[in-house]
């Protein structure tokens, strides 16, 4: 029935789906469970209506703007290849509200079609740089992992839509708060929250956070922030591939839970199985397979995300969508990972810079022995045309200081545990809101975060009491 249902929704016949859905509800004796999953799919295509909000007209228009004497028959081809992402729902078409402009990013005839060449927008750390080289040229003298330390403070806020909950209600906030990580994050200093009584999530909660409440204001938004201070290090390994050897009776036991399939999103299907073959060849050095894997899903090209929660199996997806943003890849070379015989772990967070860029972003984790766990980040990839090898492979096996890590698992529960839907149910980057009536989506609050790199020298704040 579920299963079913799913199907549906990913076919796009909504109206279908929905009758199956009032169908199932009205059994008598149906599970808790199984009667939040069905509720949960109803949500999902109120949630991809939101991301697909153009009609084939306005998709249209919007690309004339971009490309004034375009073609009838570039914009169907364009359609035909999905390189305009849409979806038919009911038998319309629907494009995604992010369709126009991530076509330029994957179709090089189109980017090349501009009226106005397109201005890049990269952060800071997404080209080889100056920090690089001091990570890099850290490691080598010191021999160390752990290298080229930031010490960074961090105000991350929640603002409610006024109105979005009736005045005199209460409404709770989850904004993502960071664990202390030896040798990556430490030094953890809370300093300040808006409203001052707030709640911080245990150490070991994988998917950390603080939490917040406020009584809504007839008229006014509802704001929630937090202020902490800590210092993060970049990281370098040195990785011999000739030393790298695959695991352990021992060590396959003992990481079998970063060796498993994982569903929805991580999953062994034959298109992926088929993907893995292709890649790996007849390669046999751990080292080896991970670096083609990440060459690989560095090949995909970047792109503007769906919001996780309406897709059903994220790596899948990642696989054929043509396109993928950070935690797309991720998940999709996690898997691949995984099912050649290398553990891997999620970590996300946010990204920032010296000056005012700051982004979502998601990376992992790979064991290789004998080194054990090492950083890759494959979205930013690898640096082609560095003259330092070291640099040109950073961050396969390295990491910047330029990031803060909230989240060291997908899809784990926050502390406290939230009474209706999360709106982000794979990461935890932007927060959660929910009142009594019910979760409060992407489209009924909005976020901020603001980072500032402290001078070298500066020492912890002093923590909240």
């Amino acid at each position: 029935m579920l299963d079913d249902v799913t199907a549906l929704v990913d076919a796009g016949r909504f109206q279908d789906a929905g009758l199956r859905i009032d169908q199932a509800l009205a059994q008598p004796g149906l599970d808790p469970a199984t009667r939040d999953a069905l509720q949960f799919q109803r949500e999902r295509m109120r949630r991809i209506r939101l991301d697909f909000p153009l009609t084939q007209a306005q998709a249209e228009a919007k690309l004339r703007e971009r490309i004034p004497n375009l073609r009838q028959d570039e914009f169907d081809a364009w359609t035909r290849s999905n390189h305009l992402e849409h979806l038919v729902i009911d038998g319309t078409p629907y494009y995604f509200a992010r369709s126009v402009s991530n076509l330029f990013l994957i179709d090089a005839a189109a980017d090349a079609r501009l009226k106005t060449p397109r201005k890049r927008s990269d952060g800071p750390m997404e080209n080889a740089n100056a920090y690089h080289d001091e990570a890099v040229r850290e490691a080598r003298a010191t021999g160390q992992t752990s290298v080229a330390p930031r010490r960074v403070r961090v105000t991350q806020a929640i603002d409610v839509n006024a109105d979005a909950v009736p005045a005199g209600e209460t409404v709770r906030a989850w904004i993502p708060y960071p664990r202390g990580l030896p040798g990556q994050q430490d030094d953890l200093r809370f300093i300040d929250s808006q409203p001052a009584a707030h709640s911080i999530a245990p150490e070991d909660t994988m998917q950390r956070t603080v939490y917040l409440e406020k009584k809504a204001q007839a008229g006014q938004p509802t704001h929630f922030s937090i202020t902490y201070e800590l210092t993060i290090h970049g990281q370098r390994h040195a990785i011999d591939p000739s030393k790298v050897v695959p695991l352990t009776d021992q060590q396959r036991k003992q990481l079998a839970a970063d060796l498993a399939e994982r569903p929805p999103h991580m999953v062994y299907t034959d298109d992926l199985r088929a993907f893995s073959k292709q890649v790996v060849g007849d390669e046999t050095n751990p080292y080896w397979i991970a670096r083609k894997l990440f060459e690989a899903v560095d090949r995909i090209p970047w792109a503007g995300a769906r919001e996780y929660s309406t897709l059903t199996n994220i790596s899948d997806y990642a696989l054929h969508a043509g396109h993928a943003d950070c935690g797309q890849q991720t998940l999709l070379l996690m898997t691949l990972l995984r099912l050649n015989g290398i553990p891997s772990r999620w970590q996300s967070g946010m990204v920032y810079s010296d000056g005012d860029y700051d982004n979502l972003h998601d990376w992992g984790r790979m064991y290789l022995a004998p080194y054990g766990w090492v950083p890759m980040d494959v979205t930013t990839g690898q640096f082609k045309g560095a003259k330092d090898k070291d640099v040109e492979w950073f961050y396969f096996g390295g990491l910047d200081a330029y990031r803060i890590a909230f989240n060291d698992d997908w899809g784990t529960p926050l502390v406290p545990a939230k009474r209706h839907f999360r709106s982000e149910t794979v990461d935890s980057q932007r927060g959660e809101v929910e009142w009594a009536g019910g979760n409060l989506y992407f489209d009924q609050w909005d976020y901020s975060f603001k980072a500032k790199v402290l001078p070298s020298g500066v020492g912890p704040a002093p923590a909240a009491h």
